[in-house]
């Protein structure tokens, strides 16, 4: 995968004049003015597609603490929706939903879709537990709008230089515009590689069937009656497990006399005790090989550092209880070696900072005209002004008049908020993961020495930093598969803000049905994201020195690696950048369980393998594979989600509103 390799992409995006990149991408790669973009149907579809995956995407991070894939899903669903349509309505045959028109959409969808992580599956919940406090719709409507509306607009300064300049590979949106130029490309190898993408997605939708769906159905129809308990009974010996254990062992894992015995093995006992192991999925080691050997390599440092290393020697040294994550102690470390790594970075690159701010600059100016060749399709900087000023004020307001946070710490959190906002965005770039827990800690933390009696400010001003990261790095991702189209960045803009609109109109209603500060008790919904920040907002509450043993000592230790490999990233000479790993993915290591950085590491390495072997074949047919494997098992993923604990929500909607 040379094309995507970390270290020659940052070799290319070092020796290019800026301008001079800007020229040749308008002449040989922008198309945003001959192929329509933006139109209602494109936004309506997006809203439409997006505000269904929100609901989905609210019910399984209640579930699980994690989120389903939007992007991608929906751009597949939109194609397969026009072409239906223009089956039975013959005028569309001749105006054909164009593929800028679909990745338009794409940026509504997710903008959407992603609406549970900007606080209803962590802060908003957690509050509840707290306090007990319940938002009223149109507050929560409110909040939710303006905290996500920031992080659109914090996106904008950072999109010239993550995409334009350091061409980060963004895997996820660059699995966008892979999958929708398969879709939408007639010609020879379009046509070869649309079918690789297809065949793969259809593998990537077996292996979440024999996952997900017996895994739904044994836990949803087991009590159930007839049939379907039947159905449960016989394919729950067949499920295959989220994580598979690695171990020399292995033989004596599938042991019979083993497995009768209840005598755990070496494998499942790591797997346990500090999650090593491989995910059952193919969404991660697509993802790796995505994001290129040197990334994925430094995560499996990371991992084997953390969960190999440290973690035995915490629990030895009595730090962390036999029972408890390794990860709510490695977090600490990890996000400030991640917080240190990704300002610094930013800084050093002052000039392109600045520069990503000429049309800002240009209005205080006398008027002179910019040179910028991209000044006509960006965002101009007058947006990031009036938009960040208005949204970071509703923010404050906000946050005081529904959680009487004081007006200067709500200023503090927005600014400390554009700050985060670049370290989740470069790392959602490099890995396709966006930290937002992670760098929601970092202000729970600092409002834990200004605020350190009021959990309730502790996780509200946490919450403007973690909603605001995640939306930020998702018009990212979006612009990202925007930039490898020919798209325009500012129509594509306008069309995440409706998205925002969407995200809130249909996750809002579900939530405040479904989440009851009842039904949080009783743990109808685990909620584990928000018991973690409501955990942390308990423990802090007496003040910083109430962090777990060692970590605030591991924090400026971690600060201090990720200065030294940012600093030996941008100085040493060229050919020895390469062995220096990457700071954001140590940083990712510790705050995701191992099994996770350990399944990316092995998509890099057999990418990396492919690409030495067969460099013309990998040229072809890696990012289309891949983008397949995250297409088809994160599409089925929704599918089997809906299609089964659908009619439970549906059920549990009908009964709290006073139906049968």
């Amino acid at each position: 995968m040379s094309d995507f390799d970390d270290e020659q992409r940052g070799d290319a995006a070092a020796s290019r004049d800026p301008d001079q990149a800007a020229r040749d991408w308008l002449a040989n790669v922008y198309q945003g003015d001959s192929i329509r973009q933006l139109s209602l149907r494109s936004v309506f579809t997006g809203m439409l597609i997006g505000g269904v995956m929100s609901i989905s995407n609210l019910y399984v991070g209640l579930k699980t603490g994690w989120g389903l894939t939007v992007t991608v899903t929906s751009c597949i669903i939109a194609f397969a929706l026009f072409k239906f349509l223009e089956a039975i309505y013959p005028p569309w045959r001749k105006d054909h939903f164009t593929i800028l028109e679909n990745y338009t959409m794409s940026s509504a969808a997710s903008a959407a879709g992603y609406m549970a992580s900007a606080g209803l599956v962590s802060a908003i919940p957690a509050l509840t537990l707290i306090t007990g406090q319940q938002l009223k719709a149109w507050e929560l409507m409110a909040w939710l709008t303006a905290v996500s509306l920031l992080g659109v607009f914090m996106a904008i300064p950072l999109k010239r230089q993550l995409i334009n300049i350091d061409q980060l590979p963004f895997p996820e949106g660059l699995a966008t515009a892979q999958t929708l130029t398969s879709m939408h490309t007639a010609g020879a190898e379009a046509i070869q590689k649309a079918r690789a993408l297809v065949w793969a997605a259809v593998l990537g939708a077996g292996l979440e069937i024999w996952k997900s769906g017996i895994g739904l159905i044994k836990e949803h129809w087991t009590t159930a009656e007839g049939w379907r308990k039947k159905l449960a009974e016989g394919l729950s010996p067949w499920a295959l497990p989220d994580e598979l254990p690695l171990s020399l062992g292995l033989e004596s894992w599938l042991s019979p006399r083993t497995v009768e015995a209840g005598v755990p093995t070496l494998g499942a006992v790591w797997l346990k005790r500090y999650t090593v192991g491989i995910e059952s999925s193919f969404l991660m080691i697509a993802a790796g090989a995505i994001m290129g050997i040197r990334v994925g390599t430094s995560l499996l440092i990371g991992a084997i550092g953390y969960y190999a290393i440290l973690g035995p020697w915490l629990r030895s040294s009595e730090i962390l209880k036999e029972s408890e994550p390794i990860r709510n102690w490695a977090l600490w470390p990890a996000t400030s070696l991640m917080v240190a790594s990704g300002l610094l970075s930013f800084a050093l690159r002052w000039k392109t900072a600045l520069r990503a701010f000429s049309s800002l600059t240009s209005i205080l100016s006398t008027g002179a005209d910019s040179k910028d060749p991209l000044d006509e399709i960006e965002v101009p900087g007058s947006w990031f002004l009036i938009g960040t000023l208005v949204s970071g004020a509703a923010c404050v307001f906000l946050g005081n008049y529904l959680f009487q946070v004081e007006w200067w710490m709500g200023i503090v959190a927005v600014l400390l908020t554009f700050l985060l906002s670049i370290v989740a965005a470069r790392a959602t770039g490099e890995t396709s993961i966006t930290p937002i827990g992670a760098m929601g800690k970092i202000t729970q933390l600092t409002f834990g020495v200004l605020a350190p009696s009021n959990p309730t400010t502790n996780l509200m001003t946490a919450s403007i930093t973690a909603g605001a990261a995640s939306h930020s790095a998702d018009l990212l991702t979006d612009l990202k598969a925007g930039y490898m189209l020919g798209g325009n960045p500012r129509r594509q803009t306008i069309s995440q803000f409706f998205g925002v609109l969407a995200g809130s109109l249909f996750c809002v209603p579900v939530y405040l049905v479904l989440v009851t500060p009842e039904a949080l008790q009783e743990e109808k919904f685990p909620a584990p994201a928000a018991r973690v920040w409501e955990g942390v907002a308990r423990l802090l509450a007496d003040g910083i020195d109430k962090l777990p043993a060692g970590a605030l000592f591991a924090m400026i230790l971690g600060a201090v690696v990720g200065i030294v490999l940012t600093l030996l990233e941008e100085f040493l000479p060229r050919k020895y950048r390469k062995w220096i790993p990457s700071p954001t993915a140590l940083g990712i290591a510790g705050v995701v369980p191992a099994y996770n950085s350990i399944s990316m590491f092995l998509g890099a390495l057999l990418a990396w393998i492919f690409s030495k072997a067969s460099p013309a074949v990998d040229e072809k047919y890696t990012v289309p594979v891949a983008s397949g494997l995250i297409a088809g098992e994160s599409l089925m993923g929704v599918v089997i989600k809906l299609g089964i604990a659908g009619p439970q929500l549906l059920g549990e909607l009908l009964k709290l509103f006073g139906g049968k």
